[in-house]
C-alpha cells in the first residue's frame, strides 16, 4: 500500500473503508432464545351476504331478459389448454399466422368464421394446404360440477372458470356464423343492423350475451348491444365523410394516415384483403418502385423503376380516374411497400371505429338506437331464435339446453318521497317527475353584480335578460340589472378559441367598476363549442367568477326554469328537498351524525390512453340534511380506477387527501360534529373490483379518519351502482316501461351476496336501464327496506333535475365533477393518439399533470346549494376576522376550518385540527378543486332537446319540466 495515499486504495479516488463492526455480545448462558412471532396476516373483506329482502311498496309482476339455463351432464369436465407453440420454425418471409383448430370457414362464405380471421390475408385452397407441428399446452381440467356451487353463491376458481367456457362457447359459436366479436357481443354483418351516424361511422346493432347465477339457477342474460365500425365501400369515401370535405383534393392525409392505419382493405384487381400500414410520399404519378422485367434466356430480367400510376394504366389496363394526383395505399412492409391506387381500394364490413365520437354522432347514434320495451322484447326473442344454440354441438354435448321464456320475476314498486319546495308547501312527484310551475324555490338565491357576454350567438339579448328576470322573480330569485351586455367584436370570431376568450376578459374588464360575482354566457353552437373550455377555465380557475354557459337557440318558459334551476344552485340557492330532511324521520341517519360520499372516476375517451383520469369525491353536509354536497377532484394516473388521493400524508401533521377535506367540511357544516356513520357510493367499478374497493379504498378512508383522530371509529356503509350492465325489465302485458321506484331484490340477483335492482326514474324513450346496487359493506345495520328507500330518496335529491334520476346524487354529482374538470383538460389537449386501446396503466407510470387550481371565491362557492348571500365570494380575511366569524359555506381547508370553528388544538375533537398563521406559506397541493355541480353538462346550456333521453314541453303537470335527462337509448352499452 502507497503510504502517500491517504484513502489507501492506491489511487486516491475512493472513500476510506468503514471501520470493523465491533464484536458482537456475549448473551448469558442462562437465556433461552424465544422465536419471534410474526404479525398475524390482515383478514381481507369480503362482500357481504343478503341479510333479507324488502317487503315495502306495491307489487308487480314483471319479465326479464334472463333465460333459464339447465344443466344434465354434470359429471363431464372440460379441459382448458392455455398455450400453443409451434414444432420447429415457421416460414421466415410471413409475418402472421393463424392457427384453426377446427374447420370453421364453412358456414361463412365470406372467410369470416374465426375469430382471428380478421389479421388473415388469404384462405389456403385444400391443394396448396401444408403440414405444420403445434404443440397445445394443458393448463386445467374443470368439472362441470363446479357451475352448481355458481348457482348456490359459493364461487371459487373453478366455477368462475365454468361459467367462462360456457361463455367461449356461445362466441365460437358466434364466430362460425361470421359475427364480429367485442369481448361477450357478437354482430352480423347484416347492412340492416347499421345505423350511419355520419362522420363516416356506422351503428352496428348486434347482441350480448353471458351465463350468470342467480337466486333462480344458470341464466343467460341476452341484450342488444352497439359498436361502431368504419363505414365499409371505396376508402375516399370514408376519408371524404369522416373529414367532412367535398372532394378528395381537400383531405387532410396526415388524418388520413392515422385513420387507416391497420385497417383492412379489399382491391378491385383481387379478391385478397390487405392491411393497410400507411400511405405513400408521393402522389401516385410520382411514386416508383422497382419493377422486375422478364427475363432472358438465362432467367435474368432487368429492374426498372415505374410510377404506380403508370403501371396500372399500362401494364394492368386499368383506368385511373382522379387517382393520379393523390397517395397510395401501402399494405407492405416498412422495407418493402406494396402500393394501390387510392380508388381501387375499398374497406371491408366489420372494422371496429375505436375513435371517441362527436357530439353530434352520440346523438345520432342514440336516437337510431332506441327501442320501446316491447320492440326490444321481440329484437331478443328474435335474436335468440335465429342463434339456434340448440345445435351447437358442444352445447348438447355439455347438456346444456337454454329456454326460450323471459324469467318471470316479482317486483315492488316504491312509493314517491314526500318533497319540498317555497314557503313550506310539500308535494308528491307523479310518475318520477315535478315542476315548479306556481311555485318557488325552497331556498332561492340572489343575481346581483353580474353581466352577460355573447360569443356571436344570434339572439335577442335584452330580451332574453327580461324574460329571465320575470322567470326569476316567479321562482323567489333575487334579480339586480346586469352591469352590461358585451358583444363580441366580429373581427375576433374567426381567432383562436383562447384569443376569444381573453379579447372578451379585456373587455369586460376595462368596462365593469368592479369584478363581477356572476357572469351569464352565450354562446353560437349547441354542440362541441370551441370557447366552452378555455370560457370556464378562465372564469373559474384565473378569476374566480360563477358562470353558466347557454345557447339561446330557442327561448321559452322551459328553457328558462331549466336556466335557473342550475343558476339557483351555483349561487348557493337549493331549488327542492326532501320533507323529511328537517324531521327525525330517516333510519339511522336523522339522529347519528351521518356522512354520504360519492365517488367517482373519469377516463379519457377511447383512443386518447396518455389523457390523466380524474377522480372525484362529492360528500354531504349540513347534517342532517341530504341534499347538499360538495366535491374534492384530483388527477391520477390514465386508467386507474382506484382512487389513489383519498389519503395523502405528507408529513407527520399533514394530510393532502380527499377525505381530510371532505370530513372537515363535513366537521365545519353540521355544528362542529363528527360523521359516525359514513355511507359511500361507489361508482364505475366492476365486479372484479369489489375487493379492491373494499380492501383498498376503504382502508385509505379510514386512515384519513384515524390521522384526525385516532380514537374515531365510525361505521361505514360500502355501495357500488353499476350502470353498465345488460340487465332489463319488462311489463308483460303493457308497452310501457316500469313505473318509477321500481325494486327487485330476488330472482335474477345474485345467490349469495346482497344487491339489488332499482329503476327510480320514469323512462319516457327507449327502453328504461336500471341500476344494480351492490351493498359491500354495512356496519350500520340497516333493514333491507330502510337501505332501499334511503337509496330511493336519494335519486329526488339532484338540484339540476326535476325528475328522479336514475342513479343516487351523489354518484351522479361526483360523475359530473369529473366530467366537467376534464374539459379543462381537453381544450388543451390537441394530440392526436392512435385508435388502439391500451392496457390499464400502472399508476405512476407517467407524469400526471395537475388539474388548474380554483379562485377562493368560487372554491368555497363550489356546492350544491351552499348557505350563504347568493354565492358571494368571501375576501380573503386576515386570520382575526376569521376566527370571530363561523360561517357555513367554508370550505374548510386544514388552518380555515380549525379557525371557523373557533376552537384550538387542544380543544378540538380533531387532534390535528390547527390553526395556522397566515403568513405562513401555504403548502404545495396536488389539485383540489371543489366543483360546481351544476355546471354545463356540454356547450348547450339547454336540455329541452337533449342529445340524450326523456325531457319534455314544459307548463303543466301533464307536461313537466325536467332538466336532467336519463340515457335510456343506452349508448353505454356499446361494446
Amino acid at each position: 500500500m502507497d503510504p502517500h495515499d491517504e484513502n489507501g486504495n492506491g489511487n486516491g479516488s475512493a472513500e476510506a473503508l468503514p471501520p470493523p463492526p465491533p464484536p458482537p455480545a456475549e448473551i448469558p448462558p442462562d437465556v433461552v432464545p424465544i422465536k419471534a412471532e410474526p404479525d398475524p396476516p390482515k383478514k381481507k373483506r369480503v362482500p357481504m351476504a343478503r341479510r333479507g329482502s324488502g317487503t315495502k311498496g306495491q307489487k308487480i309482476q314483471l319479465l326479464s331478459n334472463h333465460f333459464k339455463v339447465n344443466i344434465t351432464n354434470v359429471d363431464g369436465h372440460f379441459f382448458h389448454y392455455s398455450s400453443l407453440f409451434t414444432v420447429g420454425a415457421l416460414p421466415g418471409k410471413k409475418l402472421e399466422f393463424t392457427v384453426v383448430l377446427e374447420d370453421v370457414t364453412s358456414a361463412s362464405p365470406e372467410g369470416r368464421g374465426s375469430p382471428n380471421e380478421s389479421d388473415r390475408k388469404r384462405v389456403r385452397r385444400p391443394f396448396q394446404s401444408k403440414t405444420f407441428k403445434v404443440e397445445l399446452s394443458f393448463a386445467a381440467k374443470i368439472p362441470m360440477q363446479a357451475i352448481s356451487n355458481v348457482i348456490r353463491g359459493q364461487e371459487n376458481e373453478n366455477s368462475m372458470e365454468a361459467l367462462r367456457v360456457l361463455d367461449i362457447i356461445l362466441r365460437q359459436h358466434a364466430a362460425k356464423q361470421g359475427c364480429l366479436l367485442v369481448r361477450q357481443s357478437f354482430f352480423h354483418n347484416d347492412p340492416k343492423n347499421f345505423a350511419d351516424v355520419g362522420g363516416g361511422v356506422l351503428g352496428c346493432r348486434g347482441f350480448h350475451s353471458s351465463f350468470r347465477g342467480t337466486q333462480s339457477g344458470l341464466s343467460l342474460n341476452i341484450d342488444v348491444s352497439t359498436t361502431m365500425i368504419v363505414q365499409p365501400g371505396p376508402v375516399v369515401d370514408f376519408l371524404i365523410a369522416n373529414q367532412n370535405v367535398r372532394d378528395p383534393y381537400s383531405i387532410d392525409w396526415n388524418k388520413a394516415k392515422r385513420m387507416l392505419k391497420n385497417l383492412r382493405i379489399k382491391t378491385t384487381t383481387s379478391n385478397q384483403e390487405f392491411k393497410i400500414t400507411g400511405l405513400s410520399e408521393k402522389p401516385c404519378r410520382e411514386q416508383t418502385f422497382s419493377l422486375k422485367q422478364r427475363g432472358n434466356e438465362n432467367g435474368e430480367g432487368e429492374a426498372l423503376e415505374v410510377t404506380v400510376y403508370d403501371y396500372f394504366v399500362n401494364n394492368r389496363k386499368i383506368e385511373l380516374r382522379y387517382s393520379a394526383d393523390l397517395p397510395c395505399i401501402n399494405v407492405g412492409k416498412p422495407k418493402r411497400p406494396t402500393f394501390f391506387p387510392l380508388e381501387l381500394c375499398s374497406l371491408v364490413s366489420l372494422q371496429r371505429y375505436t375513435k371517441s365520437l362527436s357530439g353530434l354522432q352520440r346523438a345520432s347514434l342514440v336516437e337510431k338506437s332506441r327501442q320501446k320495451p316491447q320492440e326490444r322484447m321481440s329484437v331478443l326473442s328474435h335474436a335468440l331464435k335465429v342463434s339456434n344454440y340448440d345445435a351447437e354441438p358442444m352445447l348438447r354435448e355439455c347438456g346444456v339446453t337454454i329456454s326460450s321464456a323471459f324469467t318471470q320475476i316479482n317486483g315492488r314498486v316504491l312509493p314517491a318521497p314526500k318533497l319540498k319546495c317555497g314557503k313550506g308547501e310539500d308535494f308528491f312527484p307523479r310518475n318520477g317527475r315535478w315542476n315548479f310551475n306556481n311555485k318557488q324555490l325552497v331556498q332561492p338565491s340572489k343575481i346581483e353584480r353580474w353581466a352577460v357576454v355573447n360569443f356571436s350567438a344570434r339572439c335577442d339579448t335584452r330580451g332574453l335578460v327580461r324574460d329571465l328576470e320575470k322567470c326569476a322573480n316567479m321562482k323567489g330569485i333575487g334579480f339586480e340589472a346586469p352591469f352590461d351586455v358585451f358583444e363580441e367584436n366580429p373581427s375576433n370570431r374567426r381567432a383562436p378559441p383562447l384569443v376569444r376568450v381573453e379579447k372578451m376578459f379585456e373587455d369586460v374588464q376595462s368596462k365593469l367598476p368592479g369584478a363581477p360575482k356572476f357572469l351569464l354566457c352565450l354562446l353560437p353552437e349547441r354542440k362541441n363549442c370551441e370557447v366552452y373550455g378555455p370560457w370556464k377555465k378562465k372564469c373559474l380557475a384565473d378569476f374566480g367568477i360563477v358562470t353558466q354557459c347557454m345557447a339561446p337557440t330557442r327561448v321559452n318558459d322551459q328553457y328558462l326554469t331549466n336556466l335557473l334551476l342550475k343558476i339557483n344552485a351555483k349561487l348557493g340557492g337549493l331549488n327542492s328537498m326532501l320533507a323529511v330532511e328537517h324531521t327525525p324521520s330517516i333510519p339511522l341517519i336523522s339522529k347519528v351524525p351521518t356522512i354520504i360520499l360519492g365517488m367517482d372516476v373519469s377516463h379519457g375517451s377511447p383512443g386518447h390512453s396518455d389523457v390523466p383520469s380524474i377522480a372525484a369525491v362529492v360528500s354531504s353536509r349540513e347534517w342532517p340534511l341530504i341534499s347538499r354536497y360538495r366535491a374534492s377532484v384530483r388527477t391520477q394516473s390514465p386508467k386507474v380506477e382506484m382512487i389513489d388521493n383519498l389519503f395523502k400524508p405528507v408529513s407527520d401533521t399533514e394530510d393532502e387527501g380527499i377525505m381530510r377535506e371532505a370530513l372537515l367540511d363535513f366537521y365545519v357544516s353540521s355544528g362542529k360534529r363528527k360523521p359516525e356513520h359514513i355511507i359511500i357510493f361507489r361508482d364505475g367499478v366492476s365486479e372484479s373490483q369489489f375487493n379492491q374497493v373494499l380492501n383498498i379504498e376503504l382502508d385509505k378512508i379510514i386512515e384519513a379518519c384515524k390521522f384526525l383522530d385516532e380514537k374515531w371509529n365510525p361505521k361505514f356503509v360500502v355501495i357500488v351502482a353499476q350502470k353498465n350492465h345488460h340487465t332489463k325489465f319488462f311489463q308483460p302485458n303493457a308497452p310501457e316501461n316500469v313505473p318509477p321506484g321500481t325494486i327487485i331484490d330476488n330472482s335474477v340477483c345474485h345467490p349469495r351476496t346482497y344487491d339489488f335492482y332499482l329503476c327510480a326514474h320514469a323512462g319516457m324513450i327507449g327502453t328504461t336501464r336500471p341500476t344494480h346496487y351492490h351493498v359491500l359493506l354495512d356496519e350500520v345495520g340497516f333493514s333491507p327496506d330502510d337501505l332501499q328507500d334511503l337509496v330511493h330518496s336519494l335519486s329526488y335529491v339532484y338540484q339540476r333535475s326535476t325528475t328522479a334520476i336514475s342513479v343516487v346524487a351523489p354518484v351522479c354529482y361526483a360523475h359530473l365533477a369529473a366530467t366537467q374538470m376534464s374539459q379543462w383538460m381537453k381544450f388543451e389537449d390537441t394530440s392526436e393518439t392512435s385508435s388502439s386501446h391500451g392496457g390499464v396503466t400502472s399508476a405512476g407510470s407517467v407524469p400526471v399533470p395537475q388539474l388548474p387550481r380554483l379562485q377562493e371565491g368560487v372554491a368555497s362557492s363550489m356546492r350544491v346549494g351552499s348557505h350563504g348571500s347568493g354565492g358571494s365570494a368571501p375576501v380573503r380575511a386576515n386570520k382575526t376576522t376569521r376566527q370571530s366569524s363561523q360561517p357555513t359555506q367554508s370550505s374548510a381547508t386544514s388552518a380555515d376550518a380549525a379557525a371557523l370553528t373557533g376552537v384550538s388544538s387542544d380543544q378540538s375533537d380533531f387532534p390535528y385540527l390547527t390553526t395556522e398563521s397566515e403568513s405562513a406559506p401555504k403548502p404545495s397541493v396536488v389539485p383540489r378543486v371543489e366543483q360546481y355541480f351544476s355546471d354545463d353538462e356540454s356547450a348547450v346550456e339547454t336540455n329541452e332537446q337533449p342529445e340524450i333521453g326523456e325531457a319534455k314541453a314544459c307548463g303543466s303537470e301533464q307536461s313537466p319540466c325536467p332538466v336532467h335527462v336519463q340515457a335510456d337509448a343506452e349508448p353505454a352499452d356499446t361494446a
